[in-house]
């Protein structure tokens, strides 16, 4: 990877949080997936205080953003606090707002995972610490950059590397459509009518791909879209809340699933990639997270990796 950090040290404008992947710059994604490398091979002497402490501020649960996070902090040296919807009941049992005040005078930073982006902009507005998206219905800044770092890993670089998304332009696909749009990588989707990408994202990566020269693509075939790409990726059709809704989307989903045939599509040393938890039968056909191009578990475990390196930028000077 050739990046020449030309900023100061500690100057990266995570100083305030990570809301959204449209908050970084393509230089400082670089730079954060190299912090991560480095981490991950054991290099590095990023460190926090050991009276550090992130909060976990979960209204949804998890299994990898948990753990991940939880390790993030600990393995640096902090300390973690989870807290669970039960115990604090965001803009329920207690404005958001509040809650945001109180936690910036124990903490020395919040990580969110939450139902609405709102909720997460609510904390930020009123924290006075930084405050990490762990998922929104709007993004999830924190996977794409492990995904980055995976895809990277694996292909040594990211410009000019074409990604295909097969399924719903969710939050997943928004993250993963900015940080392609900002690194140079050319990014496809195939989705059914009704759950294209939004406009807002589609417009914000647009400006960003006419900057970097990397070209976006919004299809309805899926082998259209896999077609000769780099990176095959996908993810559930029915995601936390949208329950009620779960019927009529297998229905409209059910020629999006990923198989061996649609991978088939794709470059004989393409990666198949998908943030997990799957839905074998669904999305994705049974066992093909053992598919010889899977790499599912590469990103579940830079989750982690990457992880550390945005903790260890925001925390550095606390």
């Amino acid at each position: 990877m050739q990046y020449v950090n030309d900023k100061d040290e500690g100057s990266l404008s995570l100083k305030r949080g990570l809301l959204s992947i449209a908050d970084l710059a393509a230089q400082e994604i670089l730079c954060l997936i190299e912090g991560a490398v480095g981490m991950k091979q054991g290099g590095g002497d990023a460190r926090v205080r050991s009276s550090t402490t992130v909060g976990l501020l979960f209204e949804k649960p998890s299994l990898r953003t948990r753990v991940s996070f939880e390790l993030a902090i600990r393995q640096l040296g902090g300390q973690a606090i989870y807290l669970s919807p039960e115990e604090v009941g965001l803009g329920k049992r207690e404005p958001v707002g509040d809650v945001a005040r109180v936690l910036s005078r124990y903490l020395q930073g919040i990580v969110a995972r939450t139902f609405s982006h709102q909720t997460l902009r609510l904390l930020a507005d009123n924290a006075s610490v930084p405050v990490v998206n762990a998922l929104s219905d709007a993004e999830h800044p924190c996977q794409a950059l492990g995904d980055l770092l995976t895809i990277y890993e694996r292909k040594g670089k990211l410009e000019g590397l074409n990604l295909a998304f097969v399924g719903d332009g969710n939050n997943v696909a928004s993250s993963l459509l900015l940080a392609a749009s900002l690194v140079g990588m050319n990014f496809r989707i195939a989705s059914p009518p009704k759950y294209e990408l939004g406009s807002g994202v589609l417009q914000t990566a647009l400006g960003f791909a006419e900057e970097s020269g990397s070209t976006i693509t919004c299809v309805s075939d899926p082998a259209a879209a896999v077609d000769g790409v780099d990176i095959v990726y996908t993810d559930v059709w029915v995601s936390m809340g949208q329950e009620a809704q779960a019927k009529s989307r297998r229905v409209d989903f059910a020629d999006y699933q990923v198989n061996a045939k649609l991978l088939s599509c794709a470059k004989k040393d393409a990666l198949f990639m998908h943030p997990l938890p799957a839905h074998h039968g669904e999305e994705i056909a049974e066992n093909i997270l053992d598919h010889p191009k899977s790499v599912v578990f590469d990103q579940a475990e830079n989750r982690l990796h990457i992880q550390k390196a945005v903790l260890a930028e925001l925390l550095r000077d606390v």
